[in-house]
């Protein structure tokens, strides 16, 4: 099935973006955030939904006099860069959040991040999911979703990544910047999606100590129960199936959500040569991250 790409990839600032991510560039800039706010921050198709899903839930999640909202989770956490022709900007949306605190996401790496987000001593919440696991989530969503460049067959679009000639840029650069602010900026929280995995309660615990809320045992367990990846899937607001750009018959928006699906898409010679790649441009990051758990 064909999917109609309408985007090309550019070099801004020195990252490649694409235009609807940079269109809106002087009013994200100029993003007025408030202290109250959280900034849900990642690399693409890092866990971001899910995430956006779990504070959503701890926040909201009981205040929601029905079972399953009905304003879909993109809207609920608007992407704070998103500009599309006809429809509300990501920038005006979270404008005009009647929510407090208001839950926000953004992929822009940590050079672009709007300053008031800084002066407003914003907390933050940091998504990172392992580079090849990353990489292989990437491409099908690049593959299903119209917004995104072309990727091409498997090969070209790997390479493309390990170069950072993909939207939002270098994994490498992207993780690093995002791990080392934490030496400067203290409300950084940095969440692993193979640590969601493999023990989510303990995850959403860390987070709720972050965040300063202490939901009840029953709370935390129906949160923990919802943010299940099949119960994901299933809900139409979560799984995207209403985003008119993305084509769910190429690929599923809520794919697999595990750890280690990219044992079935790399070839031994590109593993070792992301593995070389990776050593260079992480050598000197304290990052450690698992490929399988």
């Amino acid at each position: 099935m064909d999917v109609n790409h309408q985007s090309a990839i550019f070099d801004f600032h020195g990252v490649s973006m694409s235009h609807y991510f940079t269109d809106n560039w002087d009013e994200v800039q100029n993003f007025r955030a408030r202290p109250d706010d959280v900034l849900i921050a990642t690399y693409p198709k890092a866990g971001t939904t899910w995430v956006c899903y779990i504070l959503d839930l701890l926040y909201f999640g009981q205040t929601s006099p029905e079972p399953q909202p009905s304003i879909p989770l993109h809207e609920r956490v608007p992407f704070l860069e998103l500009i599309k022709p006809s429809l509300p900007t990501g920038k005006d949306l979270a404008d005009q959040l009647p929510t407090s605190p208001r839950l926000i996401k953004t992929h822009l790496p940590i050079q672009f991040v709007p300053k008031s987000f800084w002066e407003q001593n914003v907390r933050i919440v940091n998504v990172f999911r392992n580079a090849k696991d990353n990489a292989v989530s990437y491409y099908h969503f690049c593959r299903m979703n119209t917004t995104m460049p072309e990727p091409g067959d498997w090969s070209t679009f790997l390479q493309n990544f390990m170069e950072g000639k993909v939207v939002y840029g270098s994994w490498h650069d992207h993780v690093n910047g995002w791990w080392d602010k934490r030496q400067t900026y203290p409300k950084i929280h940095h969440l692993f999606y193979e640590d969601l995995i493999q023990d989510t309660g303990r995850e959403i615990d860390r987070l709720c100590s972050f965040l300063g809320l202490s939901p009840s045992a029953e709370e935390k367990e129906r949160v923990t129960s919802e943010v299940q990846f099949d119960n994901m899937k299933q809900n139409k607001m979560v799984n995207c199936s209403t985003v008119q750009s993305m084509n769910q018959k190429v690929s599923p928006f809520m794919r697999k959500g595990t750890v280690g699906d990219w044992k079935n898409h790399f070839t031994v010679n590109q593993r070792e040569a992301f593995d070389e790649d990776y050593k260079q441009k992480m050598k000197k990051s304290t990052l450690q991250f698992r490929s399988e758990v």
